[in-house]
């Protein structure tokens, strides 16, 4: 007990930090080992939409307790990403920020919310882009630009879905895009890219994709096309293959893609409860030469029932058998292999041109002339968002969980913390085990390994002695 004190209270001198990927070509890559890297990601935004209330000072980065205690669990589960909606800039993240940077996890952030103002819409897109929208999306951009595990941005979510919102959006949605790479570009120390999250609609998916993707002129460095590209995909429901659930197509479909893509949402639940099958598939040798991975929808039971955990209002939380499903499916990879290929030394597939020939649908835009930035969002821009959040990572004063979770049995996890991890490792399974003892190590830029040819819803260094290998771990049956 007195190392085990002594112990959190040198970690809270400690702020051991991720490395900041970069989106080369068309996959992530840590640029100091040149390891691409795969999201092991789960969606996080607790309570919904209803989690989100700026009113209250309140929203899924807000509360250290409440991301202790999630960090935690995923630890345990094994993801190395979190994916979040929506997000005040007003509110201070650090603390949060700061606990899934040492547990080894990146975030992908959504610059948009749910309030009038507050995203582009699908209906007159025209109408909702505008100085003020903007300036929003700056200010989240702001508030998390200088945390190293911020891992990129989503400049929109779902906005376009068929033929007819894929006629007005895709002009509007590629000028949000080019005003926040603009943004960035002025403003964060290092690139963080921005992208597009796109709903898996096939009538459209495609055509989006190359809207988005190409570039003006040919010029690879157009700031309105994307970073990066990924898709919310609900194909592959219980133990459906490769090819019955279309992954086969989508890899065919991607297979010239400029830039990274991957799943930003999937995990069917039909039937339920889920086996979660598709994992050994996203992430063996017949996507990981196309994609990058995926983040599992999602992480906090709401009423459409694809949670992992359940959240009581008391701060408590019951793990769900889900949980234990992903669990498993992750813990039967071989996540040296997965996290170890290297970025490959050919060429990477160039940009196409911006052309009206790269659309194949009929009524889908073809034009590629954007909107001009609106009145007074050149001199944001130049200047800054005012008054600018500027986040920074922190001291976390104990990494011991202060809410109760239970098992699905009703049994309770006893000892539950996070393990902050080395500099520059990222979190995988076995990271964080019921005894402590780290069955693995975590993935650090030392890795390598030659490249290898439904229901859907509906809305500083450590220490060598390894300090967090005495940090007591979750009782948790595995």
């Amino acid at each position: 007990m007195l190392i085990h004190s002594a112990l959190l209270a040198l970690g809270a001198t400690i702020a051991a930090a991720v490395a900041p990927l970069e989106a080369k070509d068309n996959y992530f890559v840590n640029p100091k080992s040149g390891n691409r890297f795969q999201i092991v990601g789960v969606a996080y935004q607790p309570g919904g939409s209803a989690g989100y209330k700026p009113e209250q000072g309140r929203d899924p980065l807000s509360d250290g307790d409440v991301c202790l205690r999630d960090a935690a669990l995923m630890q345990i589960l094994g993801v190395n990403v979190i994916r979040v909606y929506n997000l005040d800039p007003d509110l201070n993240h650090d603390l949060c920020a700061s606990i899934f940077n040492a547990a080894g996890m990146y975030m992908i952030l959504d610059v948009n919310s749910p309030l009038v103002g507050d995203s582009l819409t699908s209906y007159k897109p025209w109408e909702s882009y505008y100085a003020g929208y903007l300036n929003r999306t700056f200010a989240v951009v702001e508030a998390f630009k200088n945390y190293p595990n911020t891992l990129a941005f989503f400049s929109g979510n779902e906005v376009l879905n068929n033929v007819e919102t894929g006629g007005n959006v895709p002009p509007y949605m590629r000028a949000v895009t080019r005003d926040i790479k603009n943004y960035v570009s002025k403003h964060s120390d290092r690139p963080i890219p921005v992208g597009y999250s796109a709903a898996d609609v096939r009538d459209v998916l495609f055509d989006s994709f190359e809207y988005f993707q190409c570039a003006e002129d040919g010029d690879a460095s157009d700031p309105s096309r994307v970073d990066i590209f990924a898709l919310n995909s609900y194909s592959w429901c219980g133990d459906s293959t490769y090819e019955e659930s279309g992954y086969d197509k989508l890899v065919e479909g991607f297979s010239n893609s400029s830039v990274p893509i991957f799943y930003s949402e999937y995990g069917c639940n039909t039937p339920s409860p889920r086996v979660f099958s598709e994992v050994s598939t996203i992430y063996g040798p017949k996507m990981t030469g196309v994609f990058s991975g995926g983040i599992v929808y999602e992480y906090a039971q709401e009423a459409n029932n694809f949670g992992l955990v359940t959240i009581n209002a008391d701060g408590s939380a019951q793990l769900l058998n889900d949980f234990y499903a992903l669990k498993d499916q992750y813990s039967k990879l071989n996540f040296t292999d997965v996290q170890g290929i290297k970025s490959p030394t050919s060429a990477a597939p160039k940009p196409p041109t911006c052309s009206s020939k790269l659309i194949t649908t009929k009524g889908f835009a073809n034009n590629f002339t954007l909107p001009s930035p609106p009145p007074g969002t050149q001199k944001i821009i130049d200047n800054g968002v005012s008054p600018k959040p500027v986040g920074k990572i922190i001291s976390v004063a104990s990494w011991t969980v202060p809410h109760p979770v239970k098992n699905p049995d009703g049994s309770t996890l006893s000892n539950l913390a996070v393990k902050p991890l080395a500099d520059d490792a990222t979190n995988r399974p076995g990271t964080n085990t019921a005894d402590g003892t780290p069955t693995t190590t975590a993935t650090g830029p030392t890795a390598s390994k030659t490249n290898a040819a439904g229901g859907r819803p509906t809305f500083g260094a450590l220490p060598a002695l390894g300090l967090g290998a005495f940090a007591v771990m979750a009782g948790i049956a595995i």
